[in-house]
């Protein structure tokens, strides 16, 4: 027994130290340090009504609302995107394909019937941000990020977070150029007419 647990120690030793190795080996982490400006809110379901803090940050917008979805069945939140653009916000959004393709509730087809520019994107395994980014280059602008789906499930059902950075520019900015980085490689919604209002 003792020289089991002997060799079975000795094996814990060396696969720690060969994954500590590995760690040490790999390429130093990248991502950018912003500074902390502005203020920051978070907000937990169930409890929080995190769709309604969405809604209103989209309602105060004046310029832009850039969106990456997973999921996206949340008729409420599309109401105030379309809400948006009516008011001549520009207004686009970047959805998973695959969640596009074979969930039968989303709400993609009214974001286009409504004026919002959509699009699709398959070139990850998941299209897994969730992201509202509101009028990135003023005084005011917004990011919103977390684990929330724009669901109903994640709002009644599941256990899910947001943090919302209020007037903080550099931050906006940041997750604006990724989304613009990833709708370069996105296709737009099918016989979707889109542009850059």
């Amino acid at each position: 027994m003792r020289a089991a647990t002997a060799a079975a120690g000795a094996l814990a030793i060396v696969v720690f130290a060969a994954g500590a190795s590995a760690v040490a080996d790999s390429p130093p982490a990248t991502g950018a340090r912003l500074a902390a400006t502005g203020s920051i809110e978070t907000a937990f379901t169930p409890g929080d009504r995190i769709d309604n803090l969405i809604i209103a940050a989209i309602a105060a917008a004046k310029r832009e609302v850039l969106v990456n979805a997973y999921s996206f069945t949340q008729r409420r939140i599309s109401g105030a995107l379309v809400a948006a653009r009516k008011r001549g916000v520009s207004v686009q959004v970047i959805a998973d394909s695959q969640q596009a393709a074979t969930l039968p509730q989303n709400v993609l087809l009214e974001l286009v019937k409504g004026g919002v520019d959509v699009w699709l994107d398959s070139n990850y395994q998941a299209a897994h941000n969730k992201v509202v980014i509101v009028d990135a280059d003023t005084a005011n602008a917004t990011t919103i990020t977390g684990s929330y789906n724009f669901t109903v499930a994640a709002q009644w059902h599941n256990a899910e977070n947001i943090v919302i950075l209020r007037d903080n520019q550099e931050v906006a900015r940041a997750y604006r150029d990724n989304w613009l980085r990833l709708k370069a490689h996105a296709t737009p919604w099918p016989g979707a007419r889109t542009d850059s209002r």
